[in-house]
Formats: structure tokens, C-alpha cells, sequence
């Protein structure tokens, strides 16, 4: 869990403000990069031809992700394998599924799944799902396209209702009521840094959103700092979330999409394809529905 946390949150919180510094064009800078040699043998063969002549192809999700992508009695579960099965239904394809640890950081996430494979065992997929999607990032890691976008994602705060019956907590409450969160994530270090640390003493840190959520059922804490939808998995009758104005948090919002090997570019098209077809008829927005979360619309 830690190295999730730390690989995806970083992430976004690093790239974001690299995004921000760049000029009208994120891409200005770019230096191009050698173009990859050797890599592992189950990359080749992974066209789109062959793919629907094979009649199934491999997705790559991070494991024990609830609510986005996990496995439940031996059944994978969850937003991201649901919108993975409707891209492959869309390709004419059966949906398979490779369920990964995260890695230091999401370039070595993309190398060890996407375009390379990993050192020692793993596999190569043909698309890894729940991707932050980032204009300058794209332009360092040119062995992938990153397309797809399906979804956005935000921070939000989580609380009990009997503790906040009048005024729904913002960050500045935390100076004196106990907040929780996942250990070195992007709420962990917002917080940990909000009105010079005032709030320290009453952060609570877990090693995931679920034991934050369940130290919340639990009252061990009276409110819950995380994305959104990782919020609105663990709410109970006792509980509620909200996204007031979080000030100086510049990286409270990002988008999600998902990552093909760039050689594949037919592929990475049918799959965008695929995602906006069931972005404008609704299929994804039901999605996350049925799992009772919001869908926030990404930037296309």
C-alpha cells in the first residue's frame, strides 16, 4: 500500500507543479530520448490486428485498489475492470486482467507493464488503466501514449456526521479535531504543511483509505482527508464528504486515463475511441454509480 500511495501521490503532486511552470508549450524543452532497444519478447505481437485475431487482450491494474480495481472470492472488481471489459467489448475482445503492485513511481509503473516488462517475472499489457494524465509528462516518457482519459479525480474530506451537525469540517477545524489519512500521501502532506504545521499533533496516518475510513466508522477519528472516490466507498449512515475550498492546494484535481506502448498507435486510437463513445452514452458515468461514487468528467 505504501508504495502506491507513494508512487501515484507523489506523482501527481510533482507533475502538476512541473506542469505549471511550463510555458504555452509543455512540450518546449523536450529532449528526445533513445528510442527503446530489447525489449521483452511478449511485447511483440501486440498490435491491434492481433489482438482481435487472438480474441482477448490484458489490462493492467493496481491491486487491492477498492473501489477502483481489486479482487473479490478470485473475481476482479471494481470501476477500472469494468471500464477495461467495456473497451474490450467495444474492440470485440475479451478482457483479461493483470493485477500489479505499483512501483517507485509511475515511470517505472509504465517500463515494468507497458513498454518494457519488468527485470525479473511480470508481464507487458496492452493498456494499464488509472493513468494521471499530465501535458509535461508526456513529453518525458515518449515509449507511451497516454490517451484514454475517462475520468477526473479530487481531493475531499470525509467526516462524522454526529461530530459536524451545523458546519461541515475544512482543513483549519484540524488545528483542534483529529483527522485521518494515508500515510505519505498528497492529503498527508498538505495537511502536514497547512497553517505552518499547526496540525500535526492531530493527523492521524494509516497505511490505506480503507483503515482511514474504518478508523472514522470506528471514532477514532472525525474526519477523513482523500480522493473522493476512495471517500465515498468507505462512507456509512453515520458519515458524509464534502469539497469545500482547499486553499494553496494546487494539485487537488487531476485527470485519469489510461497508457498504451507507443508502437501500438492503432490500438491507443480504438481505445480512445472506445472510452468516448461511453463517456457521451453515459456507460461510465453508470459505472461508477453502481459502486456509489461520483464521476467527475475529465478534460478531453
Amino acid at each position: 500500500m505504501f508504495h502506491r500511495a507513494l508512487s501515484l501521490s507523489l506523482l501527481v503532486l510533482g507533475l502538476s507543479f512541473s506542469g505549471q511552470a511550463q510555458a504555452a508549450d509543455p512540450c518546449a524543452d523536450y529532449v528526445p530520448q533513445p528510442k527503446p532497444q530489447n525489449t521483452g519478447r511478449d511485447v511483440v505481437g501486440q498490435d491491434l490486428d492481433t489482438i482481435q485475431e487472438r480474441g482477448h487482450m490484458l489490462f493492467a491494474l493496481y491491486e487491492d485498489y477498492p473501489p477502483y480495481s481489486w479482487e473479490e472470492a478470485g473475481q476482479p472488481r471494481g470501476v477500472d475492470v469494468e471500464i477495461a471489459r467495456l473497451i474490450a467489448e467495444d474492440l470485440g475482445v475479451e478482457a483479461r486482467f493483470n493485477f500489479v503492485a505499483a512501483g517507485e513511481n509511475l515511470e517505472a509503473d509504465l517500463r515494468n507493464n507497458i513498454w518494457k516488462g519488468a527485470v525479473i517475472g511480470g508481464r507487458v499489457s496492452n493498456v494499464m488503466m488509472r493513468i494521471p494524465y499530465d501535458s509535461a509528462f508526456k513529453c518525458r516518457v515518449e515509449q507511451v501514449v497516454f490517451t484514454g482519459q475517462y475520468a477526473a479525480e479530487s481531493i475531499a474530506i470525509a467526516y462524522d456526521s454526529a461530530s459536524y451537525p451545523d458546519d461541515k469540517p475544512v482543513p483549519a477545524y484540524f488545528r483542534f479535531d483529529t483527522v485521518g489519512v494515508e500515510n505519505d500521501s498528497i492529503s498527508d502532506f498538505y495537511l502536514s504543511g497547512f497553517a505552518g504545521g499547526q496540525m500535526q499533533a492531530n493527523i492521524r496516518r494509516y497505511p490505506d483509505m480503507v483503515q482511514a475510513m474504518a478508523a472514522l466508522e470506528a471514532g477514532e477519528v472525525k474526519a477523513v482527508t482523500g480522493p473522493l472516490g476512495q471517500l465515498e466507498h468507505g462512507l456509512t449512515e453515520a458519515s458524509g464528504v464534502h469539497q469545500p475550498p482547499l486553499a494553496g492546494f494546487a494539485v487537488s484535481k487531476w485527470t485519469l486515463g489510461v497508457a498504451v506502448n507507443f508502437a501500438y498507435r492503432p490500438l491507443s486510437y480504438a481505445v480512445d475511441d472506445a472510452i468516448n463513445y461511453a463517456l457521451q452514452d453515459g456507460r461510465i458515468a453508470q459505472i461508477y454509480a453502481d459502486y456509489g461514487l461520483t464521476h467527475q468528467e475529465p478534460e478531453r
